[in-house]
């Protein structure tokens, strides 16, 4: 690791910053107020005209071009664009011009004394008075000065990447600001944030294949939670009326554009609303976000894509599929008509032993979901597919439930929440009885089934895909883009 040339010569960079009494690692003993060089708009074009008074740049060495007694580098500071650094023998003196000449490496941390001024070619520039290594690197950085473009080194590196790539950063601290945005809004709504057990006895609240693990002390198998739900509603059992939780879950699947084994949602849940009520609030909510990263501009760029913040609808599954999916009406109800015609689609999956509200699923997942650009909440999902929603009153095959589909990705789901503790049980047990030949359907809960015997008030909730939404308002095609450190093989 430390053996090759490029590092022994910069390993001999930093023994002479030694020699010289400098620390090629040194701490800091007061705060560094950074200055940023675009901020310097009223100055002179000729440097001796400048005020003596010298500012302090911080940042990274990214480009080095070293002249005889002068030379210059630009480093990367917190601004997006890279700023140059003069430096020469008669500014510097004896002393400190060394440092520059024959201690300096691209990719080093340094702090600049100096003072700014425009070049005799119009660039802004720091003219450097004084140049201190507050970090020697040891290894270089990629030769292309553009970027790294190695996709496999730059999720695996990501430090690397960020260092190469501005707009990575850019990225993850939109990420944060949006998180930041939303949780604001959560509080002012009067929700309160909580957190639940990631390491679950019983894996729930979703069908998704678990992580699985093993507690030593408790010689006990555990798993990864897949979803917060049950442990929320549980806290509204016990009298917390409005609850949020911003956290990671996990599912053992594959990995794709929109897929990472482990990724952020949020949840959230009010007792006394109604799914209906939290779908006005999911648009607010999205509104608010968007107005924070760039005004009352709600049209947003992804991809070839424009998706229009302003206009959202409501459709029903059944209407989704016919009008969307391009689904025969006549046949729609009917299993076996069903199966034949999505085996010819080529929906392999297919067949007269799932049911309607599983076939309908297949459908949508192959015809309707990518068709989907502008906010559209798809409501009156098939009560098959929907383990934990509420039945209809009117009409006891659906359930009281929403998904937001953006860009052919689902953002959020949402529902009415299943209170009654003996349908609850019963539907367990159906799950239960389909793990044989799906490994994904949710195992028994007896402990939720207790809490809703207690009694659950009428209560929504719904669970948001942070990254997802992060990739629409970023426009990255790829979750991996937003997370910082994604799954790879």
């Amino acid at each position: 690791m430390f053996s090759n040339q490029l590092t022994k010569s910069r390993k001999e960079k930093a023994n002479r910053l030694r020699e010289a009494g400098m620390n090629p690692f040194p701490a800091v003993n007061e705060h560094i107020i950074e200055n940023n060089l675009s901020n310097f708009q009223n100055i002179y074009k000729k440097p001796e005209n400048l005020n003596e008074q010298n500012f302090v740049f911080t940042g990274r060495v990214m480009l080095l071009r070293k002249m005889g007694k002068s030379g210059f580098f630009t480093f990367q500071g917190k601004s997006d664009k890279r700023q140059q650094v003069f430096c020469s023998l008669k500014e510097m003196g004896d002393n400190n011009y060394p440092v520059f000449k024959n201690m300096l490496d691209i990719g080093d941390i340094i702090k600049v004394e100096g003072v700014p001024y425009f070049t005799n070619t119009g660039e802004l520039s720091v003219l450097c008075k004084k140049l201190t290594v507050l970090t020697k690197a040891l290894s270089p950085l990629p030769e292309k000065f553009h970027g790294l473009e190695d996709t496999e080194i730059r999720y695996r590196q990501r430090y690397l990447d960020m260092v190469m790539n501005t707009e990575v950063v850019k990225t993850m601290i939109l990420r944060s600001k949006i998180i930041n945005v939303i949780r604001g809004v959560m509080n002012e709504n009067n929700f309160l944030e909580v957190e639940t057990p990631v390491l679950n006895n019983i894996p729930g609240g979703a069908n998704a294949k678990p992580f699985v693990t093993h507690h030593n002390a408790l010689d006990a198998e555990r798993f990864l939670r897949i979803a917060p739900e049950l442990y929320l509603k549980r806290l509204v059992v016990g009298g917390m009326d409005r609850v949020f939780e911003i956290g990671k879950n996990f599912r053992n699947e594959g990995i794709d554009a929109t897929h990472n084994p482990e990724f952020t949602s949020m949840e959230f849940y009010s007792a006394y609303t109604n799914y209906k009520m939290l779908m006005e609030f999911i648009e607010v909510l999205f509104k608010h976000v968007i107005e924070a990263i760039q005004g009352y501009q709600y049209k947003v760029k992804f991809g070839d894509q424009v998706i229009d913040f302003g206009n959202w609808k409501q459709i029903p599954y059944r209407e989704a599929l016919i009008t969307i999916g391009n689904i025969p009406e006549d046949i729609i109800d009917e299993v076996g008509p069903l199966s034949i015609y999505l085996r010819e689609q080529g929906c392999e999956k297919a067949n007269e032993t799932l049911s309607r509200g599983k076939l309908w699923e297949i459908a949508f997942d192959e015809f309707v979901e990518k068709e989907i650009v502008d906010p559209v909440f798809i409501t009156d999902y098939p009560i098959e597919i929907s383990p934990l929603a509420r039945r209809s009153d009117t009409n006891p095959d659906i359930a009281e439930r929403f998904e937001l589909f953006i860009a052919g990705r689902e953002i959020a789901n949402g529902f009415n929440e299943l209170n009654d503790p003996e349908d609850q049980y019963k539907r367990f047990l159906d799950q239960v009885s389909q793990k044989e030949n799906d490994d994904e359907s949710m195992h028994m809960d007896k402990d939720f089934i207790k809490a809703l015997m207690i009694g659950m008030p009428p209560t929504a909730g719904a669970g948001i895909g942070i990254d997802r939404l992060i990739m629409l308002l970023t426009n990255n095609q790829s979750i991996k883009e937003v997370i910082a450190f994604p799954a790879v093989k």
